[in-house]
């Protein structure tokens, strides 16, 4: 049974790609060779800059079935608009006009269901692809990318949470920022979230969104305090008086800074940085092993 760990954070920018792409790469030397990351922010994945050397091995496509109103059996009594919950379709009985928006529809199938004439058939619509890359090391990279203009970003998801091999004994997804539909699908079937923050206002009232949401799902969660030296202290008062762990800090650095900008960061990572994610990985190896 793979551990799976979700890197997740309330607000853009804190350091969540960068903590995740890390702790892959540590994990391989530190705790275990068999391991994957996923990265599942489909609408900007960018894990894949941190591996130049990275080989492509399969790419599947991912879509889903759009309905088509045949007006020439439609008789455009409207239930299938008052079965969709998502004022995906649009009928017009005066002007025998019958339209589906697939940008908005979901594939729910209510109104296949609806229609008595017959006049629904679904047809697929390609919404993302699913990559998979050898890394040279590890069980690779899988990568969501949703298609520019879809907004089905948990569809592409789920498809590309079902794609990890079962030989793998840790799982990192790499998460969207934020708290909405796309971060829950991506932390729900996690063992254990690891939310990424930064000390500042924005990164402290994100941080209380993103735990407000895990603490609605229960799921187990600890912190990492990016870019540390900045800001101020409230995130480590709010920390130790709702009693929440700290895995670690990582101080602000400009040449670590710079060469993450590069996608360098990996193998020419400062010795002082490299121990901070071992420490991090110790704890969670006591933590989840």
């Amino acid at each position: 049974m793979s551990i799976k760990i979700a890197i997740a954070s309330g607000k853009g920018g804190t350091g969540k790609t960068t903590v995740s792409v890390n702790l892959y790469y540590f994990m391989q030397e530190y705790w275990s060779k068999n391991i994957q990351l996923v990265d599942c922010d489909v609408e900007e994945p960018n894990d894949i800059i941190f591996f130049p050397e990275a080989v492509k091995n399969t790419e599947d496509e991912v879509t889903h079935l759009i309905p088509e109103i045949d007006t020439n059996k439609c008789t455009f009594c409207r239930k299938c608009v008052e079965y969709c919950e998502f004022n995906a379709i649009v009928v017009i009985p005066p002007a025998k006009f019958a339209e589906v928006n697939a940008s908005l529809c979901h594939s729910c199938g209510a109104c296949s269901v609806a229609c008595q004439d017959h006049a629904i058939t679904e047809k697929p619509l390609l919404i993302g692809k699913v990559t998979r890359y050898s890394t040279g090391s590890g069980n690779g990279l899988l990568e969501g990318r949703l298609k520019i203009g879809s907004a089905m970003q948990t569809m592409v998801i789920r498809k590309l949470k079902k794609e990890p091999d079962i030989k793998n004994d840790i799982i990192i997804y790499d998460s969207p920022p934020g708290t909405s539909c796309p971060v829950v699908i991506t932390v729900a079937n996690a063992d254990y979230i690891i939310l990424v923050t930064e000390p500042t206002p924005f990164g402290l009232h994100d941080l209380k969104l993103t735990i407000d949401m895990l603490k609605a799902i229960d799921k187990p969660y600890g912190v990492i305090v990016n870019k540390a030296g900045l800001g101020n202290e409230e995130i480590y008062e709010f920390l130790e008086k709702e009693n929440i762990e700290l895995l670690g800090k990582i101080p602000y650095h400009k040449g670590y800074a710079a060469k993450y900008a590069i996608g360098g960061l990996l193998k020419n990572i400062p010795e002082k940085f490299k121990n901070y994610y071992i420490e991090i990985i110790d704890k969670l190896k006591n933590k989840l092993s």
